[in-house]
């Protein structure tokens, strides 16, 4: 399949900045909720989702845990410099890299790039019980647009992951064109977060409270949970005017055993809490099929690297499986691998020539004009993307990362 052209200029709207939520409501479930179903629109509370789901079908969630990415440095010579940990790069296996007590080199961007040029910046952490410890960063070349930047500590009981809990700061969103605050640490987080990896939280799921996941249990609807971490990528602005030549950005992914297996058997609908949780969904059907299109049927590549989803694959590949199918192929894989666990890196691309293939229904914040989320909602539901978010800004929702929340369901084959 061709992509056809796709003018950046027909996803535009007009987004005032007072329409940006800068800080979360103070008890995340109270947020609006935006009901489509199937062309018609209607206006409820993130606390009564429950009300809009179909008894028995799975909701999947992006359990992946925000990192304080942002490190500050300051030299000799008084010039600030900002450190962006966007991914490890040596080990690249995430755990690893977190769990490591001696050195790790993370693809970073740079604050300030060209007043460090070379040398090493150091900064002192004051630990616990009286202790402190030397950070030490150093430049080490580049990957793509991102610069490499190696890191070195003298206190070896603490892994990295305790480095950036000690030194760095929480990466809120560009937009809100504030510095972090102490709110930020606990409320750019989702209350099921547990994997450490994100530079950006995946904000659908920013309204759940423990009260409203206990809500949905009584209602039997299932919640599962896959990991995909959120790349600084996802701010990126499509600036091509023609959006097929964008160059997304990849992200890795983590999906059990137990969960492909028990998606191979599930058949209500799915419904996607986020734009994250629909690319790792989706990304699996198509990985699915290129796996099992390989000779040999390899979960990873020839450099013994988990499996990559490039850019247009999905459009390219033959939809021969169904998605129980396609879960069960991936399932059945990682078994003869004796493995519990799925990695994979995607950077599929949804686009409005995208038919999908897993997701039934669409939990989702609202997005930046002109950027690639809205056109994966606009994917989804079709040209009413208009109705809806014009609707969201007559009826005072709030937008973006830290604002109201929206349940898509799309109308049926045939249905104007």
């Amino acid at each position: 399949m061709v992509v056809k052209q796709i003018n950046i200029e027909d996803y535009d709207y007009s987004l005032p900045n007072e329409r940006i939520a800068q800080y979360p409501m103070e008890q995340r479930s109270r947020s609006k909720l935006l009901v489509y179903r199937e062309g018609r629109i209607d206006s409820s509370l993130f606390q009564d989702l429950s009300n809009e789901l179909p008894e028995g079908c799975a909701l999947i969630f992006n359990n992946t845990k925000v990192i304080q990415a942002r490190i500050p440095f300051q030299k000799d010579t008084g010039a600030n410099i900002e450190i962006f940990c966007l991914e490890p790069q040596e080990p690249r296996d995430y755990v690893e890299a977190f769990q490591t007590h001696k050195e790790v080199t993370w693809q970073c961007m740079i604050g300030n790039a060209k007043k460090w040029k070379s040398g090493v910046l150091t900064k002192k952490l004051e630990v616990s019980q009286g202790k402190s410890c030397h950070l030490k960063a150093e430049r080490k070349g580049k990957a793509g647009n991102a610069f490499l930047v190696s890191f070195t500590w003298d206190l070896p009981s603490l892994s990295f992951a305790e480095i950036l809990d000690q030194s760095g700061i929480i990466p809120i969103p560009p937009y809100l064109n504030r510095k972090s605050e102490a709110i930020d640490e606990d409320r750019y987080q989702t209350v099921y977060s547990k994997i450490k990896g994100s530079v950006a939280a995946p904000t659908a799921g920013l309204h759940f409270t423990p009260e409203v996941l206990k809500d949905l249990t009584k209602k039997s609807i299932y919640s599962h949970e896959v990991t995909l971490h959120v790349g600084a990528g996802t701010f990126k602005p499509v600036k091509e005017v023609d959006a097929r030549k964008h160059e997304m950005h990849t992200e890795t992914l983590s999906v059990s055993l137990a969960l492909l297996e028990t998606l191979a058997h599930h058949t209500k609908p799915i419904v996607s809490v986020g734009t994250t949780s629909m690319r790792t969904l989706e990304s699996l059907y198509w990985l699915a099929h290129k796996t099992k299109s390989q000779a040999r049927q390899r979960l990873t590549d020839k450099d013994n690297q988990p499996v990559h989803l490039d850019q247009w694959e999905a459009y390219e590949l033959s939809p021969e499986l169904t998605r129980q199918e396609a879960f069960a192929f991936l399932a059945e894989q990682l078994k003869k691998k004796g493995s519990e666990t799925f990695h994979a890196r995607t950077q599929i691309m949804i686009t409005p020539d995208y038919t999908f293939r897993v997701v039934d229904g669409l939990i989702t914040n609202f997005h930046q004009p002109k950027s690639t989320l809205l056109l994966l909602v606009s994917a989804f539901i079709g040209d009413d993307w208009e109705k809806v978010y014009q609707f969201a800004m007559d009826n005072d929702f709030r937008f973006l990362s830290y604002g109201d929340s929206s349940i898509l369901w799309p109308k049926k084959k045939g249905q104007p």
